[in-house]
Protein backbone atom coordinates (compact mmCIF):
# COMPACT_ATOMS: atom_id res chain seq x y z
CA UNK A 1 0.00 0.00 0.00
CA UNK A 2 1.09 3.39 -0.60
CA UNK A 3 0.13 6.39 1.41
CA UNK A 4 -0.31 10.58 1.06
CA UNK A 5 -0.94 12.44 3.98
CA UNK A 6 -0.85 10.15 6.01
CA UNK A 7 -3.67 8.11 4.38
CA UNK A 8 -3.49 4.74 2.10
CA UNK A 9 -4.94 6.00 -1.55
CA UNK A 10 -7.19 3.55 -1.53
CA UNK A 11 -9.89 4.20 1.34
CA UNK A 12 -12.80 1.78 2.39
CA UNK A 13 -16.09 3.33 1.22
CA UNK A 14 -18.83 1.73 3.83
CA UNK A 15 -21.60 2.58 1.78
CA UNK A 16 -21.81 -0.80 0.18
CA UNK A 17 -21.42 -3.26 2.89
CA UNK A 18 -23.36 -6.63 1.65
CA UNK A 19 -27.02 -6.38 3.19
CA UNK A 20 -28.66 -9.22 4.91
CA UNK A 21 -32.42 -9.03 5.80
CA UNK A 22 -32.12 -5.57 5.92
CA UNK A 23 -29.30 -4.64 7.72
CA UNK A 24 -25.47 -5.23 6.66
CA UNK A 25 -23.92 -8.75 7.44
CA UNK A 26 -21.82 -8.38 10.26
CA UNK A 27 -19.50 -11.26 9.81
CA UNK A 28 -18.80 -10.90 5.66
CA UNK A 29 -18.45 -6.88 6.39
CA UNK A 30 -15.67 -7.70 9.77
CA UNK A 31 -13.55 -10.31 7.33
CA UNK A 32 -13.79 -7.57 4.57
CA UNK A 33 -12.51 -4.10 6.43
CA UNK A 34 -9.59 -6.54 8.34
CA UNK A 35 -8.48 -8.07 4.85
CA UNK A 36 -8.17 -4.49 3.99
CA UNK A 37 -6.67 -3.34 7.08
CA UNK A 38 -4.10 -6.30 7.07
CA UNK A 39 -3.25 -4.88 3.32
CA UNK A 40 -2.41 -1.54 4.19
CA UNK A 41 -5.78 0.19 3.98
CA UNK A 42 -6.22 2.79 6.94
CA UNK A 43 -8.89 5.35 5.54
CA UNK A 44 -12.83 4.18 6.43
CA UNK A 45 -15.63 6.49 5.60
CA UNK A 46 -19.23 6.14 6.48
CA UNK A 47 -22.41 8.54 7.08
CA UNK A 48 -25.07 8.60 9.13
CA UNK A 49 -27.66 7.62 6.42
CA UNK A 50 -25.93 4.70 4.99
CA UNK A 51 -28.27 2.45 6.32
CA UNK A 52 -26.93 0.51 8.88
CA UNK A 53 -23.34 1.32 8.12
CA UNK A 54 -21.99 2.89 11.52
CA UNK A 55 -23.39 1.20 13.49
CA UNK A 56 -21.78 -2.46 11.67
CA UNK A 57 -18.33 -0.34 11.96
CA UNK A 58 -18.49 0.20 15.13
CA UNK A 59 -18.87 -2.89 16.07
CA UNK A 60 -15.93 -4.28 13.58
CA UNK A 61 -13.53 -1.30 15.67
CA UNK A 62 -14.68 -2.32 18.79
CA UNK A 63 -14.43 -6.47 19.02
CA UNK A 64 -11.23 -6.38 17.08
CA UNK A 65 -9.58 -3.01 19.18
CA UNK A 66 -8.85 -1.40 15.82
CA UNK A 67 -9.29 2.12 16.61
CA UNK A 68 -6.29 3.59 16.87
CA UNK A 69 -5.41 1.89 13.43
CA UNK A 70 -7.87 3.71 11.29
CA UNK A 71 -8.72 6.98 10.19
CA UNK A 72 -11.99 7.00 10.72
CA UNK A 73 -14.49 9.45 9.19
CA UNK A 74 -18.49 10.13 9.13
CA UNK A 75 -20.82 12.99 7.89
CA UNK A 76 -23.02 15.11 9.60
CA UNK A 77 -26.36 15.20 7.88
CA UNK A 78 -26.31 19.16 7.40
CA UNK A 79 -29.72 18.76 5.49
CA UNK A 80 -31.40 17.40 8.43
CA UNK A 81 -30.23 20.19 10.94
CA UNK A 82 -31.92 23.25 11.58
CA UNK A 83 -30.41 24.56 14.86
CA UNK A 84 -27.21 24.34 16.91
CA UNK A 85 -28.95 21.32 19.46
CA UNK A 86 -29.22 19.44 16.13
CA UNK A 87 -25.44 19.58 15.38
CA UNK A 88 -24.98 17.93 18.91
CA UNK A 89 -27.83 15.49 18.69
CA UNK A 90 -26.52 13.53 15.04
CA UNK A 91 -22.85 13.91 16.26
CA UNK A 92 -23.44 12.13 19.71
CA UNK A 93 -25.36 9.50 18.09
CA UNK A 94 -23.25 9.09 15.22
CA UNK A 95 -20.36 9.00 18.13
CA UNK A 96 -22.52 6.45 20.10
CA UNK A 97 -23.13 4.30 16.72
CA UNK A 98 -19.22 4.17 16.02
CA UNK A 99 -18.17 3.22 19.68
CA UNK A 100 -15.83 6.06 19.61
CA UNK A 101 -15.53 9.21 21.88
CA UNK A 102 -13.09 10.77 18.34
CA UNK A 103 -13.60 11.23 14.84
CA UNK A 104 -10.85 12.10 12.91
CA UNK A 105 -12.68 13.32 10.12
CA UNK A 106 -15.91 15.32 10.24
CA UNK A 107 -17.41 15.91 7.12
CA UNK A 108 -20.30 17.92 6.29
CA UNK A 109 -22.28 15.62 3.58
CA UNK A 110 -24.09 16.25 0.53
CA UNK A 111 -23.00 19.48 0.00
CA UNK A 112 -24.76 20.95 -3.28
CA UNK A 113 -25.32 24.67 -2.93
CA UNK A 114 -23.39 27.71 -1.04
CA UNK A 115 -26.58 28.28 0.44
CA UNK A 116 -25.99 25.41 2.59
CA UNK A 117 -22.84 26.74 4.11
CA UNK A 118 -24.41 29.99 5.02
CA UNK A 119 -27.13 28.21 6.46
CA UNK A 120 -24.71 26.07 8.73
CA UNK A 121 -22.85 29.35 9.87
CA UNK A 122 -26.22 31.41 11.07
CA UNK A 123 -27.17 28.45 13.46
CA UNK A 124 -23.22 28.32 14.81
CA UNK A 125 -21.51 25.93 13.34
CA UNK A 126 -17.94 27.75 12.86
CA UNK A 127 -18.23 28.21 17.36
CA UNK A 128 -19.56 24.78 17.37
CA UNK A 129 -16.55 23.00 14.87
CA UNK A 130 -13.89 24.97 17.31
CA UNK A 131 -15.35 23.76 20.63
CA UNK A 132 -15.61 20.10 19.20
CA UNK A 133 -11.93 20.50 17.95
CA UNK A 134 -10.50 21.93 21.01
CA UNK A 135 -12.62 19.02 23.12
CA UNK A 136 -10.89 16.74 21.10
CA UNK A 137 -13.82 15.15 20.12
CA UNK A 138 -13.46 15.87 16.23
CA UNK A 139 -9.89 16.68 14.28
CA UNK A 140 -10.75 17.95 11.37
CA UNK A 141 -13.73 18.82 9.91
CA UNK A 142 -13.77 18.95 5.92
CA UNK A 143 -16.98 18.38 3.35
CA UNK A 144 -18.39 16.19 0.66
CA UNK A 145 -19.58 17.70 -2.39
CA UNK A 146 -22.17 16.70 -5.50
CA UNK A 147 -22.47 20.15 -7.54
CA UNK A 148 -20.89 21.96 -10.44
CA UNK A 149 -17.35 23.42 -10.21
CA UNK A 150 -17.87 27.06 -9.89
CA UNK A 151 -20.00 26.00 -6.37
CA UNK A 152 -17.44 23.69 -5.54
CA UNK A 153 -14.75 26.47 -5.63
CA UNK A 154 -17.12 29.02 -3.56
CA UNK A 155 -17.52 26.63 -0.37
CA UNK A 156 -13.98 25.61 -0.75
CA UNK A 157 -12.81 29.04 -0.47
CA UNK A 158 -15.45 29.78 1.97
CA UNK A 159 -13.46 27.83 5.34
CA UNK A 160 -10.16 26.64 6.29
CA UNK A 161 -11.19 23.06 5.23
CA UNK A 162 -9.24 20.18 6.47
CA UNK A 163 -10.62 17.89 3.56
CA UNK A 164 -12.73 17.63 0.89
CA UNK A 165 -14.86 14.58 -0.66
CA UNK A 166 -15.69 14.84 -4.31
CA UNK A 167 -17.22 12.58 -6.74
CA UNK A 168 -14.28 12.63 -9.65
CA UNK A 169 -13.25 9.86 -12.66
CA UNK A 170 -12.44 9.74 -16.17
CA UNK A 171 -15.64 10.38 -16.92
CA UNK A 172 -16.60 13.17 -15.01
CA UNK A 173 -13.57 15.70 -15.55
CA UNK A 174 -14.91 18.67 -16.32
CA UNK A 175 -18.09 17.75 -14.15
CA UNK A 176 -18.68 17.75 -10.35
CA UNK A 177 -15.97 19.18 -9.01
CA UNK A 178 -14.01 18.49 -11.70
CA UNK A 179 -10.17 18.67 -12.69
CA UNK A 180 -10.38 22.35 -11.84
CA UNK A 181 -11.53 21.60 -8.23
CA UNK A 182 -9.77 18.80 -7.84
CA UNK A 183 -6.53 20.69 -8.41
CA UNK A 184 -7.83 23.93 -6.59
CA UNK A 185 -8.02 21.98 -3.73
CA UNK A 186 -4.74 20.13 -3.75
CA UNK A 187 -3.41 23.57 -3.86
CA UNK A 188 -4.35 24.12 -0.09
CA UNK A 189 -2.53 21.37 0.69
CA UNK A 190 -5.76 19.62 2.15
CA UNK A 191 -6.30 15.52 1.55
CA UNK A 192 -8.25 15.16 -1.81
CA UNK A 193 -10.62 12.15 -1.54
CA UNK A 194 -12.31 10.88 -4.40
CA UNK A 195 -15.85 9.00 -4.28
CA UNK A 196 -17.63 7.32 -7.71
CA UNK A 197 -14.14 6.24 -8.90
CA UNK A 198 -15.96 3.34 -10.96
CA UNK A 199 -18.75 5.90 -11.31
CA UNK A 200 -20.87 2.72 -9.31
CA UNK A 201 -19.51 0.05 -10.92
CA UNK A 202 -20.29 1.70 -14.42
CA UNK A 203 -16.85 2.05 -15.71
CA UNK A 204 -16.88 -1.93 -15.30
CA UNK A 205 -19.69 -3.64 -15.29
CA UNK A 206 -21.67 -1.15 -18.15
CA UNK A 207 -18.55 -0.39 -20.45
CA UNK A 208 -19.78 -0.94 -24.23
CA UNK A 209 -18.12 -4.28 -25.33
CA UNK A 210 -16.05 -2.10 -27.82
CA UNK A 211 -14.20 -0.52 -24.20
CA UNK A 212 -13.95 -3.66 -23.24
CA UNK A 213 -12.36 -5.48 -25.95
CA UNK A 214 -10.07 -2.58 -26.02
CA UNK A 215 -8.85 -2.68 -22.49
CA UNK A 216 -8.36 -6.52 -23.12
CA UNK A 217 -5.98 -6.42 -25.75
CA UNK A 218 -3.68 -3.63 -24.44
CA UNK A 219 -0.48 -4.33 -23.62
CA UNK A 220 -0.17 -3.07 -19.42
CA UNK A 221 -2.55 -5.90 -19.03
CA UNK A 222 -4.86 -3.73 -16.50
CA UNK A 223 -8.39 -4.58 -15.47
CA UNK A 224 -10.95 -2.06 -16.46
CA UNK A 225 -11.18 -1.19 -12.81
CA UNK A 226 -7.68 -0.58 -12.86
CA UNK A 227 -7.59 1.65 -15.18
CA UNK A 228 -9.96 4.41 -13.54
CA UNK A 229 -7.80 4.26 -10.40
CA UNK A 230 -4.66 4.42 -11.90
CA UNK A 231 -6.11 7.71 -13.87
CA UNK A 232 -6.95 8.91 -10.97
CA UNK A 233 -3.71 8.12 -8.78
CA UNK A 234 -1.66 9.27 -11.88
CA UNK A 235 -2.60 12.92 -10.47
CA UNK A 236 -0.20 14.14 -7.31
CA UNK A 237 -3.38 16.11 -6.23
CA UNK A 238 -5.63 13.31 -5.34
CA UNK A 239 -4.27 12.10 -1.60
CA UNK A 240 -7.06 8.67 -1.52
CA UNK A 241 -9.89 6.83 -3.76
CA UNK A 242 -12.60 5.50 -1.85
CA UNK A 243 -14.31 2.56 -3.24
CA UNK A 244 -16.92 0.40 -1.76
CA UNK A 245 -15.53 -3.06 -1.23
CA UNK A 246 -17.69 -5.88 -0.77
CA UNK A 247 -15.90 -8.83 -1.33
CA UNK A 248 -11.97 -10.15 -0.23
CA UNK A 249 -11.13 -10.82 -4.09
CA UNK A 250 -12.22 -6.84 -4.87
CA UNK A 251 -10.27 -5.68 -1.66
CA UNK A 252 -7.26 -7.99 -2.66
CA UNK A 253 -7.34 -6.81 -6.78
CA UNK A 254 -7.73 -2.80 -5.84
CA UNK A 255 -4.90 -3.15 -2.74
CA UNK A 256 -2.54 -4.71 -6.08
CA UNK A 257 -3.35 -1.67 -7.93
CA UNK A 258 -2.87 0.47 -5.26
CA UNK A 259 0.48 -1.19 -4.15
CA UNK A 260 2.32 0.05 -7.24
CA UNK A 261 0.35 2.88 -8.90
CA UNK A 262 2.14 6.03 -9.73
CA UNK A 263 1.65 10.00 -9.54
CA UNK A 264 2.75 11.26 -13.15
CA UNK A 265 3.52 7.45 -13.98
CA UNK A 266 0.84 7.73 -17.20
CA UNK A 267 2.85 7.97 -20.61
CA UNK A 268 1.24 9.31 -23.78
CA UNK A 269 -0.06 5.44 -24.48
CA UNK A 270 -2.44 5.47 -21.36
CA UNK A 271 -3.46 8.75 -21.74
CA UNK A 272 -4.95 7.70 -25.29
CA UNK A 273 -6.30 4.96 -24.07
CA UNK A 274 -8.35 6.82 -21.87
CA UNK A 275 -9.27 9.05 -24.12
CA UNK A 276 -10.26 6.17 -26.80
CA UNK A 277 -12.24 4.51 -24.10
CA UNK A 278 -14.15 8.13 -22.87
CA UNK A 279 -14.97 8.14 -26.82
CA UNK A 280 -16.24 5.21 -27.07
CA UNK A 281 -18.31 5.57 -23.81
CA UNK A 282 -19.69 9.17 -25.39
CA UNK A 283 -21.12 7.31 -29.10
CA UNK A 284 -24.27 7.18 -27.86
CA UNK A 285 -23.99 10.76 -26.44
CA UNK A 286 -27.11 13.04 -27.76
CA UNK A 287 -24.88 16.44 -27.85
CA UNK A 288 -21.45 17.15 -29.13
CA UNK A 289 -20.14 19.17 -25.44
CA UNK A 290 -16.76 18.72 -24.51
CA UNK A 291 -17.51 20.71 -21.55
CA UNK A 292 -14.62 23.66 -22.34
CA UNK A 293 -17.28 26.08 -20.87
CA UNK A 294 -16.89 29.23 -23.93
CA UNK A 295 -20.43 29.34 -23.94
CA UNK A 296 -20.46 30.48 -20.20
CA UNK A 297 -21.64 32.22 -18.20
CA UNK A 298 -24.97 32.47 -19.30
CA UNK A 299 -26.66 36.13 -18.54
CA UNK A 300 -29.67 33.43 -16.92
CA UNK A 301 -27.42 31.10 -14.98
CA UNK A 302 -27.73 28.29 -16.66
CA UNK A 303 -25.53 25.97 -16.69
CA UNK A 304 -25.58 24.84 -19.95
CA UNK A 305 -22.29 22.30 -20.02
CA UNK A 306 -23.60 21.09 -16.84
CA UNK A 307 -27.01 19.91 -18.32
CA UNK A 308 -25.66 18.76 -21.05
CA UNK A 309 -23.18 16.40 -19.15
CA UNK A 310 -26.54 14.92 -17.47
CA UNK A 311 -28.12 14.27 -20.62
CA UNK A 312 -25.56 12.61 -22.19
CA UNK A 313 -24.98 10.46 -19.81
CA UNK A 314 -28.68 9.26 -20.05
CA UNK A 315 -27.60 7.61 -23.23
CA UNK A 316 -23.78 6.60 -22.25
CA UNK A 317 -25.00 4.60 -19.40
CA UNK A 318 -28.95 4.80 -18.43
CA UNK A 319 -31.69 7.06 -18.18
CA UNK A 320 -31.41 6.72 -14.05
CA UNK A 321 -27.81 7.67 -14.20
CA UNK A 322 -28.04 11.11 -15.88
CA UNK A 323 -31.38 12.28 -13.89
CA UNK A 324 -29.65 11.41 -10.12
CA UNK A 325 -26.77 13.70 -11.67
CA UNK A 326 -28.92 16.55 -12.53
CA UNK A 327 -30.34 16.43 -9.18
CA UNK A 328 -27.30 16.60 -7.44
CA UNK A 329 -25.43 18.86 -9.88
CA UNK A 330 -28.21 21.53 -11.17
CA UNK A 331 -31.77 21.08 -9.34
CA UNK A 332 -30.40 21.09 -6.15
CA UNK A 333 -28.98 24.41 -5.76
CA UNK A 334 -30.74 27.95 -4.48
CA UNK A 335 -30.77 29.89 -7.59
CA UNK A 336 -32.26 27.91 -10.64
CA UNK A 337 -29.58 26.83 -13.10
CA UNK A 338 -32.48 25.44 -15.35
CA UNK A 339 -32.95 25.13 -18.89
CA UNK A 340 -36.34 26.53 -18.35
CA UNK A 341 -34.59 29.88 -17.54
CA UNK A 342 -33.64 30.33 -21.32
CA UNK A 343 -33.96 33.68 -22.76
CA UNK A 344 -33.14 32.26 -26.49
CA UNK A 345 -30.91 35.36 -26.15
CA UNK A 346 -28.05 32.99 -28.19
CA UNK A 347 -25.12 34.25 -26.76
CA UNK A 348 -24.15 31.15 -25.91
CA UNK A 349 -24.31 29.66 -29.58
CA UNK A 350 -22.25 32.56 -30.69
CA UNK A 351 -19.05 31.29 -28.36
CA UNK A 352 -19.56 27.70 -29.49
CA UNK A 353 -16.45 26.04 -30.69
CA UNK A 354 -18.10 22.86 -31.53
CA UNK A 355 -21.05 24.75 -33.21
CA UNK A 356 -24.20 23.22 -31.50
CA UNK A 357 -27.43 24.42 -31.48
CA UNK A 358 -27.60 25.06 -27.76
CA UNK A 359 -30.95 26.58 -27.50
CA UNK A 360 -32.60 23.58 -29.11
CA UNK A 361 -31.00 21.28 -27.17
CA UNK A 362 -31.44 22.98 -24.07
CA UNK A 363 -34.86 22.29 -24.34
CA UNK A 364 -34.34 18.77 -25.39
CA UNK A 365 -32.35 17.98 -22.41
CA UNK A 366 -34.78 19.80 -20.08
CA UNK A 367 -37.85 17.72 -21.62
CA UNK A 368 -35.52 14.27 -21.50
CA UNK A 369 -34.22 14.70 -17.74
CA UNK A 370 -37.31 16.10 -16.21
CA UNK A 371 -40.36 13.81 -16.66
CA UNK A 372 -43.65 15.09 -14.43
CA UNK A 373 -42.70 12.85 -11.50
CA UNK A 374 -38.85 14.05 -11.41
CA UNK A 375 -40.47 17.64 -11.14
CA UNK A 376 -42.53 16.97 -8.47
CA UNK A 377 -39.83 15.25 -6.82
CA UNK A 378 -36.82 17.89 -6.93
CA UNK A 379 -39.08 20.40 -6.29
CA UNK A 380 -39.87 18.27 -3.05
CA UNK A 381 -36.15 17.71 -2.88
CA UNK A 382 -35.32 21.46 -2.92
CA UNK A 383 -38.10 22.60 -0.18
CA UNK A 384 -36.09 19.76 1.96
CA UNK A 385 -32.45 20.44 1.16
CA UNK A 386 -32.17 23.83 0.76
CA UNK A 387 -34.88 24.99 3.77
CA UNK A 388 -33.32 27.60 5.36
Amino acid sequence: MQYRKGLSILGYGCMRFTMSGGKPDFEKAENEVLRALELGVNYFDTAYIYPGSEEVLGRIIEKNNIRDRITLTTKLPQYMVRNRAGLDKYLEEELKRLRTDHLDYYLMHHMTDYSQWERLVSIGILDWMKEKKEAGIVKHFGFSFHGNTEMFLKILNAHDWELCLVQYNYMDEHSQAGRRGVEAAAAKGIPVLIMEPLRGGKLVDLLPDKAKKEIAEDKNGWTPAAWAFRWLWNQEGVTCVLSGMNSIEMIEENCRTASDARADSFGEHELEMIDRIRSIINENTKVGCTGCRYCMPCPKGIDIPGIFSCYNHMYSENKGAGRKEYFQTIALRADSAAATQCIKCGKCEQHCPQSIPIREKLQEANKALLPLPYKIAGAVARKYMLKK
